[in-house]
């Protein structure tokens, strides 16, 4: 069943959205080749507890770190480790937090340092796949208008859909219903109206769509080895449109960087 928020509890919902997207500022200025992924997760865990919020994903089904660090061919759910990035690489960093009884979250797809053309156009797809899918979201449209805009655009630009995650609602719950695919026909679906919160979050390779799980259990790397890249927002429709929750206003001027902090590894 699909809950719907009052106005309230989506006003409850931006705090923890805020904190995500602060976190996730931070760890932008921070990638550069030789960082351990290891070390990105404690600073968004530390982070996180300084700013009064639990890390989401710790624990999670059994999930062993704060932040999922997905490196190149990775889709999602890579596990930090004592690897270091390098140049070239690309990441994608998903966290999410809960904050006085409410979930949010989000990921970005960063290059670290000069990277190709290739993965340059890929992270651009994804990130302008999930604005155009934002523009279907209205009172009375279908679901799936914004799957088929996001699988419509990824797809005109030579790249591929990864079928087997999808976004999903959120709120009182990390994952909540409905589930939102990034690929389908439009005109399917539950109606959307106001008072519907999201995380949608596109993954898109730059070859096929077929994954498969490593042996950890939980990295999932495109099966052709092809590039993946990976963003998401949490986003509530409101009786004024659509919101996206997760914006850090000016990143750039109250983000943590490096050599400022006091405690993080």
């Amino acid at each position: 069943m699909i809950v719907f928020k009052s106005a309230q509890e989506i006003d409850q919902m931006r705090p923890a959205s805020r904190i995500v997207a602060r976190i996730l500022a931070e760890l932008r200025l921070r990638i550069a080749p030789g960082v351990r992924t290891a070390d990105l997760d404690a600073y968004a865990e530390s982070r996180a507890h300084e700013l009064g919020a639990q890390p989401a994903f710790k624990g999670y089904r059994g999930y062993p770190a704060s932040l999922c660090t997905s490196i190149n061919e990775e889709v999602v759910h890579g596990i930090p480790s004592g690897r270091e990035l390098r140049e070239g690489d690309i990441i994608s960093l998903d966290f999410g937090v809960l904050y006085q009884g409410f979930f949010g979250d989000a990921a970005v797809t960063c290059p670290v340092g000069r990277v190709g053309e290739a993965a340059r156009d890929l992270i651009d797809t994804a990130e302008q796949a999930l604005s155009r899918g934002l523009e279907e979201l209205a009172d009375g449209r279908h679901l799936q208008d914004y799957s088929h805009a996001v699988q419509d655009y990824v797809e005109g630009r030579g790249k591929s859909v990864i079928r087997a995650f999808v976004g999903h609602g959120i709120g009182h719950a990390l994952h909540e219903e409905p589930q939102v695919p990034n690929f389908g026909l439009p005109g399917r679906g539950p109606k959307m109206r106001s008072g519907l919160t999201l995380a949608l979050e596109p993954m898109i390779a730059a070859g096929h769509y077929e994954i498969e799980v490593l042996e950890d259990g939980w990295t999932a790397v495109t099966k052709d080895r092809s590039l993946a890249a990976h963003v998401e927002h949490t986003v509530a429709l409101t009786e004024t449109g659509v919101e996206i929750l997760t914006v850090w206003d000016d990143p750039a001027r109250e983000a943590v960087r490096p050599g400022q902090e006091k405690h993080y590894a």
